[in-house]
């Protein structure tokens, strides 16, 4: 048999270029695809081995930030700081709290103290040189006067202190108490008392 077709031709351009609706290559060398980049290399450096353009003098741009010298005369002594507030509100129960522990401790400190000076008194001969001669101002023929040295003596020191110290608590934690409330109303109309507070370096 014989072919009666005739010359076909021949399709050799898709089979070594691109195929239909492919973008021809750029021409050039061929080479690893480097993106742009959006910042500057630090220091001036390269990217794949290349220098990008206008960056011929970063290097010494950024050498010369990096070796920057301080200031002279700037300001090298601490700096205190300060912040200013305000006692807007004293609360009463935690102020009565308080005044009836500091009256406590003052009602002891009293009843302390006055047992350790009658006894000082007392070693010194204060209540008998006193009493010696307030019995022979009073004194009489029928009486011997007033005898100072059993009236003073320390359980009734002691029992006159106690009620002394008990009496200061009720009172001094009362009036803390009331002077929270009397605070608490005037700084409502002043805003209270302001105060400067300085940090210790």
């Amino acid at each position: 048999m014989t072919d009666t077709r005739g010359s076909q031709p021949q399709y050799e351009g898709y089979a070594t270029g691109p195929l239909p609706g492919e973008r021809e290559p750029a021409p050039g060398p061929s080479g690893p695809y480097h993106p742009p980049q959006a910042y500057q290399a630090p220091g001036g450096g390269t990217q794949g081995g290349q220098q990008r353009p206008g960056q011929g003098g970063g290097g010494t741009l950024g050498g010369a930030q990096a070796t920057r010298k301080p200031r002279t005369g700037a300001r090298t002594t601490p700096r205190t700081r300060k912040a200013r507030l305000r006692v807007a509100k004293a609360d009463p129960w935690s102020v009565m709290k308080v005044s009836f522990l500091l009256s406590i401790a003052l009602g002891i400190c009293t009843v302390v103290a006055s047992a350790v000076l009658w006894m000082v008194m007392d070693a010194m001969g204060v209540f008998e040189t006193v009493g010696g001669t307030i019995s022979e101002a009073t004194g009489s023929n029928e009486s011997n006067g007033f005898d100072l040295q059993s009236f003073l003596s320390l359980p009734r020191v002691l029992i006159f202190t106690s009620v002394i110290a008990v009496i200061d608590v009720v009172l001094a934690t009362a009036l803390a108490t009331l002077g929270a409330f009397i605070y608490n109303l005037s700084a409502g109309f002043v805003g209270g008392v302001e105060l400067t507070l300085a940090e210790d370096e």
